[in-house]
């Protein structure tokens, strides 16, 4: 069980590359967003961010936290709900899901992880797979809030 709980933090061979395993995993978490957003919309990928997170609280006390990517995931996708919740909200055909949602929410996504500015420091300072998660977390809360505030910057809400 153990093992298993190893290649579900690390998800499988991602947690072991060399350089920046957790920006990798929040990459490629990306593609995975828009084919759940495509499947089912925002609920889905809800649904899924949490299924992540619980997986994640379960598995990621098994690894040393920098080979514990799976935070990086839920964080990711965290940070993507703005993004899928508007188009849902919106009524926009499933199949949109526009690069300045996606990519601002990756690069700020990255920066707070890397960053750990308070209170995001505090939440990932938590023993074990709590501080992976809610670490990853925080920083996707905080990414998802500079997408809705660039979002409505761009869309005109705030002008």
């Amino acid at each position: 069980m153990t093992a298993l709980r190893q290649q579900v933090a690390r998800l499988g061979p991602i947690g072991r590359v060399p350089y920046a395993p957790a920006s990798l995993a929040a990459l490629l978490a990306i593609p995975a967003a828009w084919l759940l957003h495509w499947a089912g919309g925002f609920p889905l990928l809800l649904a899924a961010t949490a299924a992540v997170f619980a997986l994640g609280l379960w598995s990621a006390g098994a690894v040393p936290r920098p080979q514990a990517v799976i935070g990086a995931v839920a964080g990711q996708w965290i940070a993507l709900w703005p993004l899928s919740g508007g188009l849902w909200w919106m009524g926009a055909e499933p199949h949109i899901f526009p690069w300045p949602g996606w990519v601002g929410g990756f690069l700020v996504f990255r920066i707070l992880d890397n960053l750990k500015p308070q209170p995001l420091l505090s939440a990932g300072q938590r023993p074990g797979a709590l501080g992976v998660m809610f670490g990853d977390a925080a920083a996707g809360l905080g990414a998802a809030l500079a997408v809705m505030v660039a979002a409505a910057i761009s869309h005109g809400v705030l002008m």
